[in-house]
């Protein structure tokens, strides 16, 4: 006969009838809690998991001399009813059970709806600054705020993607700023979890990139008290993160988090959040943060003064070239609008590869170490270099004894290493329009026909390079030759750092695809993560492809597991040479012998195929063609891995 249930009770079945022998404890889990059930001289007992000494995990203790003991610090209780033996009196929750036909049934509390807790009003304050999606991984130390997340995603306000290493989790939240502009996020446990993101985030620091990180935390009470995993954290992102701040119980928690999201978004860099274990369950009715009102469009136009001298030094060069950088990436059509009505070249730094075509009549490519003679050949001739949004890295090698007009809507940018004849604060595509409409059209030389001819030259070389052939594998001119004919041409690319990179810029010619790569940290491993923050960005919308050697592949080829576990539809294109080819090279070019750079690879496309990943291995050249288009043509991720001659660069 079934008893009635005590009043706001509901009776479980949790065991068959021979389940749990005698003298025996397991742990059952009951909708969202988790249950010590024991069996004891004939007897069941159903106890709340959670040792009252520490939260021990009772279900995994023992019955010993008749207690039941906590396997942590070998508290004991009655296997039954839970109480400890004398003097002691704190005693887990116990609760009713029945021995049915069918087995063991229990009593428990009928369950309520959940407390909206800080971690709602964060994860609802993201939301709406425009965070919709987090990679991260979840850990003992930041459950609350997983759970909110996970909210989150059931009412469709966010996507959470798992990863295997945080590293990889922060450079996918990166690629998905430099690709959006909104707010990439990223996640991890205290002490290593969060310490894991600290490379990507710098790589979104210099870069730019908006991205918002959020570190699970040690309990408060333990906190600076060499508890496990407990480190400073702020302490730890004070460099990286333009803000970063902890969560206390009695913390503006929404405030903070609007000001991690404004600061992301309109500084374009990191922002950092730190929650303590008990801060993330604390119950709050709080409202969440709103965006409405708090973030503004930054875009200034230039001074007048700036611009009437710019207009006029323009207006008086005979062969002026064009440089864009990477923070011109949201203005390039007024910028090709203004070089088309005075006939300039654009050249672009190697960050802002994509942002106007190889084959637009005035497109150079690449200036500098990974550029085209065609881009450099323009510098050197020309009589004023007007260079947009870029930072004049050493690795682009902006000529300096040149006259040049410097746009940039960072006052610190200009002149920033060196003094310009003009320098202009303003935003590029403002300044861009309004040069336009204040310089004469060009009405003489021509500088189409100019740079066809470089460029011809360009290709004829490029053509003698793609067949070089030593018995070691495809050259990189054939590699990216092939890559051009095969790829879309509004991909989007992520390139990774070595060998492959410097090869990437000099022989891949664009058509409309965006190039995303590590620019100023110059980081290896950069490229496969992200792929995935890519294609979390723009899923199905345009195609995904990654580009690495087997250096910077190596580093993160467990993601393969994720972008097979969430079906990401992306292309990784890895050029095997089994060496750091690049570190070879500067070894060489400094009378070092080489020494530590060889690589022990795996067969890469059998490893893909073991988690699920299309793959082709290429070996010939006649292979390379044929292999990339099934990739590209396979819905979901796949893997072309290409045995690739380091000495045919």
């Amino acid at each position: 006969m079934t008893s009635p249930a005590p009043a706001d009770h509901e009776w479980h079945h949790i065991l068959g009838p021979d389940d749990l022998p005698e003298g025996r404890v397991t742990t059952v889990h009951v909708e969202h809690h988790t249950y010590a059930v024991t069996h004891h001289e004939g007897r069941y007992g159903v106890l709340d998991n959670r040792c009252p000494h520490q939260g021990g995990p009772l279900g995994e203790g023992s019955i010993e001399n008749g207690h039941l003991r906590c396997p942590w610090h070998g508290y004991d209780y009655d296997p039954t009813t839970g109480e400890p033996p004398p003097p002691f009196d704190d005693a887990p929750a116990c609760f009713a059970t029945e021995v049915r036909d069918d087995g063991v049934w229990v009593a428990l509390p009928t369950p309520s709806a959940p407390p909206r807790t800080a971690s709602d009003v964060v994860v609802e304050t993201m939301v709406d600054f425009g965070v919709d999606t987090v990679f991260g991984m979840v850990g003992h130390s930041n459950l609350g705020m997983a759970d909110a997340m996970r909210h989150a995603e059931d009412r469709g306000d966010l996507r959470f993607f798992g990863i295997r290493h945080e590293g990889a989790a922060a450079f996918a939240a990166s690629a998905y700023g430099k690709l959006t502009g909104r707010p990439g996020a990223c996640f991890g446990i205290a002490g290593p979890g969060s310490t894991n993101l600290l490379t990507g985030l710098y790589d979104a620091k210099v870069d730019g990139a908006p991205v918002l990180a959020i570190s699970g935390q040690v309990p408060s009470p333990s906190r600076g008290r060499g508890a496990f995993q407990d480190l400073d954290l702020s302490a730890a992102f004070n460099d990286v993160a333009a803000f970063s701040e902890t969560l206390y119980p009695a913390s503006d928690h929404a405030e903070l988090t609007s000001l991690a999201c404004k600061t992301a978004i309109v500084e374009r860099t990191v922002a950092h959040l730190v929650l303590p274990d008990d801060v993330q369950t604390i119950p709050s009715d709080a409202a969440a943060g709103t965006a409405v009102g708090r973030v503004v469009e930054r875009a200034m136009p230039p001074v007048a003064d700036a611009l009437r001298d710019a207009a006029a030094r323009l207006a008086a060069a005979e062969r002026p070239t064009f440089i864009v950088g990477a923070g011109a990436r949201d203005d390039m059509a007024e910028i090709i609008e203004l070089a088309e009505h005075v006939g300039a070249p654009i050249a672009t730094t190697f960050k802002a590869k994509g942002q106007i075509s190889d084959n637009h009549p005035l497109g150079c490519g690449v200036l500098g170490r990974s550029g085209t003679p065609v881009a450099s050949w323009f510098m050197n001739e020309s009589d004023l270099l007007v260079v947009f949004g870029a930072s004049f890295s050493n690795h682009t090698g902006i000529s300096s004894y040149k006259p040049i007009i410097q746009i940039d809507d960072d006052p610190m940018a200009l002149g920033r290493f060196h003094p310009v004849e003009i320098p202009v604060l303003g935003n590029a595509a403002l300044t861009a329009a309004a040069l336009r409409g204040a310089v004469p059209a060009d009405g003489g030389v021509d500088r189409r026909p100019e740079v066809a001819e470089r460029w011809a030259i360009w290709r004829e070389e490029k053509a003698r390079r793609r067949v070089d052939d030593k018995g070691h594998g495809l050259s990189a001119a054939a590699i990216f030759e092939s890559l051009g004919g095969e790829i879309a041409d509004d991909a989007v690319i992520c390139v990774d750092v070595g060998n492959n990179t410097y090869s990437f810029g000099r022989y891949f010619e664009v058509a409309d695809q965006t190039v995303l790569m590590s620019g100023y940290l110059g980081s290896i491993g950069f490229g496969f993560p992200a792929a995935m923050g890519a294609w979390a960005a723009l899923g199905t919308e345009r195609q995904i492809v990654s580009v690495s050697g087997d250096g910077g592949f190596g580093q993160y080829a467990m993601e393969l597991s994720t972008v097979a576990k969430y079906g990401m539809n992306l292309t990784h294109v890895v050029l095997d040479n089994h060496e750091l080819g690049k570190i070879s090279k500067e070894q060489r070019d400094a009378d070092f012998d080489v020494w530590q750079t060889s690589l022990h690879n795996p067969d890469f496309a059998s490893m893909a195929e073991l988690f699920g990943v299309d793959a082709h291995r290429v070996t010939t050249a006649d292979e390379l063609a044929p292999a990339l288009r099934a990739a590209f043509d396979h819905v979901g991720p796949s893997l072309v891995a290409i045995q690739q001659d380091v000495t045919l660069l």
